[in-house]
């Protein structure tokens, strides 16, 4: 096994979803078969990435473990590689470090960009670098209102960080944090954002898609809710339309929400376009969750 990074451009031509699948020619696929079972780092260019998702270009963003390669039934030379645990780093990492790059194939003796490794789709990665991309990734510490449960894995630091990438509570606080952070602390439905005296915010963060359905800890498929909201949302009370509007169930009458649910009215949503709700997890929530 080996680990590699997937170039994964905004505007790609390619079937992509990060969260579940990375689609890609022929031309990797030994690299990629290379990698089942052990983890993939994505890398966002420069090149084809757009100015309004307020992220620093040529950056590194999420991790994942490759499971399995199924071969594109429409077409011979494409193949998709599966993924799970899926989740994105606490900031993006651009792929400089001071004089130097996080993969070494990057750049040149003298300094300059090795066009031919930059232009591979997929990259060998070396278990140093990818670790190092790692911790740069993950390297926020406890906000100033967590506490120990808040922040578990401050008990935990002499656990490989690779081993606990892949832990419940690990996930949970980087999703919660990710989620509630895009959404500015404020819930998307009602608009509440309250915050109590020691600075901690009432809002949670909400799977479109549940765990329990093998939805993915990734901003897109989250939602920042208030803990009422969020009971009806799990529920399956309330959902959302691909234009982003709140959809109520039959099933919900005035007296259960008092008017904290407007049926029709679209809800707060990220400044970041790429942080915004995910069309596909929506479709799921709608299909699978809502009870109309």
């Amino acid at each position: 096994m080996t680990k590699v990074v997937f170039t994964q451009k905004p505007d790609s031509i390619y079937d992509d979803l990060p969260e579940e699948h990375y689609h890609f020619p022929k031309t990797y696929l030994n690299q990629v078969r290379q990698a089942i079972g052990d983890w993939v780092v994505y890398y966002r260019p420069r090149r084809g990435s757009s100015t309004n998702l307020l992220q620093p270009a040529s950056s590194y963003f999420a991790v994942a473990k490759i499971v399995g390669i199924v071969a594109d039934t429409e077409n011979p030379e494409l193949f998709y590689a599966q993924v799970t645990d899926y989740l994105e780093f606490d900031d993006s990492v651009s792929f400089r470090r001071e004089e130097e790059s996080y993969e070494a194939t990057l750049l040149k003796p003298d300094g300059s960009i090795n066009k031919g490794a930059f232009g591979r789709s997929v990259r060998i990665l070396s278990d140093d670098e990818f670790e190092t991309i790692l911790r740069a990734g993950f390297a926020s510490g406890p906000r100033q209102w967590e506490t120990v449960s808040d922040y578990p894995e401050s008990t935990d630091a002499e656990r490989p960080l690779i081993e606990r990438v892949s832990r419940r509570y690990f996930r949970d606080r980087r999703f919660r944090l990710a989620v509630c952070d895009a959404y500015r602390n404020t819930c998307a439905i009602t608009g509440l954002a309250l915050i109590n005296g020691g600075g901690r915010p009432e809002v949670q963060a909400a799977h479109i898609q549940p765990v329990e359905h093998r939805g993915p800890d990734s901003i897109r498929n989250g939602l920042a809710l208030s803990s009422t909201v969020h009971w009806m949302f799990d529920r399956g009370l309330v959902t959302l339309d691909d234009d982003f509007r709140v959809v109520a169930s039959r099933s919900l009458e005035a007296p259960m929400h008092r008017g904290l649910i407007v049926q029709g009215q679209q809800i707060s949503l990220p400044d970041v376009v790429a942080y915004r709700p995910s069309h596909h997890f929506l479709d799921y929530h709608r299909n699978h969750v809502f009870h109309d």
